[in-house]
């Protein structure tokens, strides 16, 4: 049986949203940051710019610095260095997370992102030292690899288009970006390789404990066929007791609209949610009115 359940609000049936309440928020607050630290550089506090003094205080830094405060650990995944560092952050977060979202609930999947986004921070801070990368960091990456990492493992087999034009499934492309991580553990190329990686590791341990249903692994094994063999056999029926029997066939109508659902978000999970009948799209919009 799926573990998923489907989140409340405006949308399609069943309450599917393109832009769920955490997303959006998330969205939101991002882009507000980022224009109001770009707001603050205008100002001074004599020859100190106000804006530096606030990137100061809400970058990761490292604790050997002396600059490190704990609540970095949640304001640096709300920071971004350029537009093109925010824009790229936000639009994989979209675009893994919506369906994330509708899955998993706002609740959880907000849980999810925050645990991935300090589980990132608090790796960073600890191993990148030993490879001697050193600096204040900022962005939503490390939160971000962790809601790749989960849809990557709870849809593996969706297509995802690469750099907007390159068809590729959602578990290649994971794997790709995982190794591309491990291989540039060190590098001093000004990217924290270490909060990606940690937010990926925390977001693993999360699903793992949620008990969520991983179909990454098994999109790898190889159907198993077997052929079936049948041999119809002649039975003798009384014909003269049928009109007198009275034929009753107990079915239990959850047993079989669980039966339904599962069957459904399974397909949801192959072919996305565009790909449903509207029948099924119905089905699914009853359910969630008794799940609420």
């Amino acid at each position: 049986m799926s573990n998923y359940r489907f989140s409340g609000g405006s949308g399609f049936y069943g309450g599917f949203s393109l832009f769920p309440p955490v997303i959006k928020g998330l969205l939101i607050s991002n882009a507000a940051v980022f224009l109001g630290i770009g707001f603050l550089r205008a100002f001074r506090i004599g020859n100190f710019p106000i804006g530096a003094l606030v990137e100061q205080e809400l970058a990761l830094w490292p604790i050997s610095d002396g600059l490190f405060w704990p609540w970095q650990l949640f304001t640096y995944m709300f920071m971004h260095a350029n537009f093109s560092h925010l824009f790229f952050n936000m639009i994989a977060l979209w675009m893994f997370g919506m369906e994330l979202e509708n899955l998993m609930g706002s609740k959880k999947f907000f849980i999810y992102y925050i645990l991935c986004g300090l589980g990132g921070g608090l790796l960073h801070i600890l191993a990148a030292p030993l490879f001697g990368v050193a600096g204040p960091t900022i962005g939503a990456s490390g939160a971000v690899y962790g809601v790749l990492l989960a849809f990557g493992l709870l849809f593996p087999d969706r297509l995802i288009m690469l750099y907007f034009f390159v068809p590729m499934k959602a578990k290649y492309f994971l794997l790709l970006y995982m190794i591309i991580e491990f291989l540039s553990v060190g590098n001093l190329d000004g990217i924290a390789h270490f909060a990606h990686l940690g937010g990926a590791l925390v977001g693993l341990i999360y699903l793992i404990v949620e008990n969520y249903q991983i179909e990454f692994f098994k999109s790898f094994q190889k159907p198993n066929f077997k052929r079936s063999t049948y041999t119809p056999q002649k039975e003798e029926t009384n014909y003269t007791n049928i009109t007198n029997t009275n034929f009753k066939e107990e079915v239990n109508d959850d047993e079989v609209t669980q039966k339904k659902i599962d069957a459904i978000l399974d397909k949801i999970s192959k072919s996305g949610y565009q790909n449903l009948s509207d029948e099924e799209k119905r089905t699914l919009f009853e359910a969630s009115k008794k799940l609420h």
